[in-house]
């Protein structure tokens, strides 16, 4: 078979994942919590599972869901958007991305993302007869965080440049990005036909008092933008896979010509429930922030006394360890053999690269009960 992606084989996820459960490790590695939503919003759900709530739900989504989407956009980001014309809800973030990419994106146009970059964005480049464009994050003596390298951005847009992928709060790295960054990079795109593809999956998960940039946002960088979220990061409940994406009209109306034919409609209780509970509880998302940079404070001072070295991050459920003064074993072998020998799975950063990183990284995820932290964080102790 003449296979339309021969570079693509199983996602690292499914492969720690699966490693996980032969090992019977815990598993820090697939971003998903250990424990369910609200009980209230699960009792929504089997409401409107029992009460007419399961037949197909408008392409669009169900208006109530949409209507309070936009409430939230308005509340958090200033901007009133349209829930009939600039906002879809679509089949969690990935499908969102899938469609946002095979809207705009023709063959031979180049896409720039910033590695580590999730690994589903190339595969989705590629089907729409793209070429992408890595950029690397780079880490300077200035500032030691992972950030984008602007002039190497500026100096790799030319006439081929269709579209821009941005990932802040960032998964892998947790890093975020600040007002003044999105100003520079609205003076490069300026005069460009250049479109952005901005995923903030992780918008409300932002610590240390920062305050997420969404691109809905920016005055200037909106009117190019689609913006992807997701209930699943901020409801704890990630196998739901419902998300949405918020854009000008123009750009939604393409967006919908994708994703009519991708999925048409998304599940139809889990929508009506969520829009019943966002219309209930308006500012539940006000409390993630510090819910998770508990976690993280919890796991980082649990993992302080072992050999690895970290900086806390910025945002993202997801801490990174640098193993550099353990082993000069290579990531996706270490990963495996953690998983295999200490029994604690993780996701090795390389896999999320055009070409391996000098560094020893791996990715643990710390949406997980306080045991879990706890014992996983001894046996890395260990090392």
């Amino acid at each position: 078979m003449d296979t339309k992606l021969p570079d693509s084989g199983t996602t690292i996820f499914a492969v720690m994942s699966a490693l996980a459960i032969e090992h019977k490790a815990i598993n820090l590695s697939q971003g998903f919590p250990s424990f369910n939503p609200d009980q209230a919003l699960l009792d929504l759900v089997t409401h409107y599972l029992n009460n007419n709530g399961n037949q197909y739900a408008p392409m669009l989504g169900v208006p109530a869901l949409r209507q309070s989407i936009a409430e939230k956009v308005s509340m958090l980001y200033g901007r009133s958007v349209d829930p009939d014309r600039e906002v879809t809800v679509c089949d969690g973030a990935t499908e969102g991305l899938f469609s946002a990419i095979q809207a705009i994106v023709h063959p031979g146009d180049e896409v720039i993302v910033f590695d580590p970059a999730y690994d589903s964005y190339e595969p989705s480049v590629t089907l729409a007869g793209g070429k992408t464009v890595h950029i690397p994050l780079i880490v300077t003596t200035e500032k030691p965080d992972f950030h984008i390298d602007w002039e190497r951005l500026k100096d790799s847009i030319n006439e081929k440049t269709r579209l821009i992928i941005l990932n802040f709060p960032h998964n892998p790295t947790g890093v975020i990005l600040s007002a003044a960054d999105l100003d520079v990079l609205a003076d490069i795109v300026r005069d460009t036909k250049v479109y952005l593809l901005s995923d903030e999956v992780y918008e409300h998960i932002v610590f240390d008092g920062a305050a997420h940039q969404s691109f809905i946002r920016h005055d200037e960088l909106w009117q190019r933008s689609f913006v992807i979220s997701s209930f699943g990061k901020t409801y704890h409940a990630t196998g739901w896979k419902v998300g949405y994406c918020v854009a000008p009209p123009a750009l939604s109306n393409e967006f919908r010509k994708i994703h009519q034919w991708v999925c048409y409609a998304v599940v139809s209780p889990i929508q009506h429930a969520l829009g019943d509970y966002m219309a209930r509880t308006p500012d539940h998302y006000a409390a993630l922030p510090a819910f998770y940079e508990e976690k993280r404070d919890r796991f980082c001072a649990l993992v302080s006394e072992s050999r690895f070295r970290f900086r806390p991050a910025n945002g993202t459920f997801f801490q990174i360890l640098d193993y550099s003064n353990i082993t000069d074993e290579d990531d996706v072998s270490y990963a495996k053999r953690l998983t295999r020998e200490i029994g604690v799975a993780s996701i090795p950063i390389s896999v999320f690269c055009e070409q391996t990183p000098a560094s020893r990284k791996l990715r643990f995820c710390f949406a997980k009960d306080d045991d879990m932290l706890v014992e996983a964080a001894g046996r890395l102790c260990q090392l």
